[in-house]
């Protein structure tokens, strides 16, 4: 009895220590695409992530003067909505507090469902659809302008800086492509509704060959050809013009606005003769703030650059973890209102959402591609 009875307190002791570890711990899920034709853009995604992270434990996270360890837990959804839907469930189980993704619109909608009914914030670095914000989640945040921006502004440029009266259009299908070449074109009309559009076609988001189409709107002979989708496929697009000897300009998204676009279109992409707009945008003195982190990808991961969102994804951590030390809380009941409320200034600019959980002022960067290297042209709001 004597040997029992000293048991019993140490146990009690030890579940008590479990619990308090436990307790001690926040974990934040971060979803995007490891695996497919796309895992070049998630992988920079999840740097992004884990930089943020690795940084908040080394200065010593607090909330509500307690010191809090943020463990990351990192999911695939391959860029495919079935298997988005099946880790932001996995997601849920594993009881995190908050989740940074999902990178494609074609996951990110159909999660945030998931996340919703679970009470669970979500914040995406990189989904552009309108209709992630239109759902009435006050779970749902994004840090990156919409399509309806992104997609308009690139029709008014086409118009109005490249001055093109023709233009043809292909999307990939996904909830992505077939959103910014809507607004693409929506764009154009309003600008000069007298613009000609000689051509729509489509592909997949894991197509290879485009020789048809192609061949078809070589045909119509476009000033330019837009296409809404991803690098992946943008880039063999791009060198099968050139082998069919089509002239016309190129434009795109985000999708395509990557350093990755050099290597899989080789010398498709030409001396200028590409555009594209990126979600998000800094100028002035934030330009720094932009390159500090910069540095500090390289450092961290010597043998890889910066793609595309990962500045993103570092800020959307950031703001997260800056709404649960602001609620004093990493309840996610407790920190949504003050996610509502925030306002951070991030690497990529201030980070403030309207009601809807858009960002509030969302800015574009205006790219080409000259000397093999992605060049910026301008900034726009």
């Amino acid at each position: 009895m004597q040997f029992t009875t000293k048991l019993i307190p140490l146990a009690i002791a030890m579940a008590f220590a479990a619990s308090a570890s436990a307790q001690d711990v926040v974990r934040i899920g971060h979803v995007g695409p490891i695996s497919g034709a796309s895992a070049h853009l998630g992988k920079d995604n999840e740097n992004g992530a884990k930089m943020a992270v690795e940084e908040l434990n080394a200065k010593g996270f607090m909330i509500n003067g307690k010191k809090v360890k943020l463990e990351l837990v990192l999911e695939d959804d391959g860029a495919d909505p079935k298997q988005g839907t099946a880790v932001a469930q996995k997601l849920v189980d594993a009881k995190v507090q908050g989740v940074i993704g999902h990178l494609n619109s074609g996951t990110t909608v159909p999660a945030s469902r998931i996340y919703h009914n679970a009470g669970i914030p979500q914040i995406s670095p990189s989904s552009t659809i309108p209709e992630y914000t239109k759902q009435g989640f006050k779970s749902a945040f994004r840090v990156v302008a919409n399509d309806n921006k992104l997609g308009g502004t690139l029709g008014r440029y086409a118009v109005d800086t490249l001055k093109v009266s023709s233009i043809a259009v292909i999307d990939d299908r996904s909830a992505y492509g077939q959103g910014v070449a809507t607004e693409f074109l929506k764009g154009a009309k309003a600008k000069n509704p007298a613009i000609k559009v000689v051509g729509k076609e489509f592909t997949s988001a894991t197509a290879t060959d485009f020789t048809a189409i192609l061949t078809s709107l070589k045909n119509k002979k476009p000033d330019l050809i837009f296409f809404g989708g991803m690098d992946a496929v943008g880039g063999p697009m791009l060198k099968q013009m050139k082998a069919l000897g089509i002239n016309a300009k190129f434009m795109g998204g985000d999708g395509i606005c990557t350093e990755s676009l050099v290597r899989l279109a080789g010398d498709g992409v030409g001396e200028g003769n590409v555009t594209c707009a990126e979600a998000g945008g800094v100028t002035g003195e934030q330009e720094k703030s932009l390159a500090d982190f910069v540095a500090r990808y390289k450092k961290r991961f010597p043998n890889e650059s910066v793609q595309l969102y990962s500045p993103y994804v570092y800020d959307a951590v950031m703001v997260m973890a800056a709404a649960m030390q602001n609620a004093k809380s990493a309840d996610p009941v407790k920190y949504l209102p003050e996610l509502q409320k925030i306002k951070h200034q991030g690497v990529t600019g201030l980070i403030q959402f309207d009601d809807k959980g858009d960002i509030k002022d969302g800015a574009l960067t205006m790219f080409t591609f000259k000397g093999g290297k992605k060049t910026k042209m301008s900034v726009v709001k």
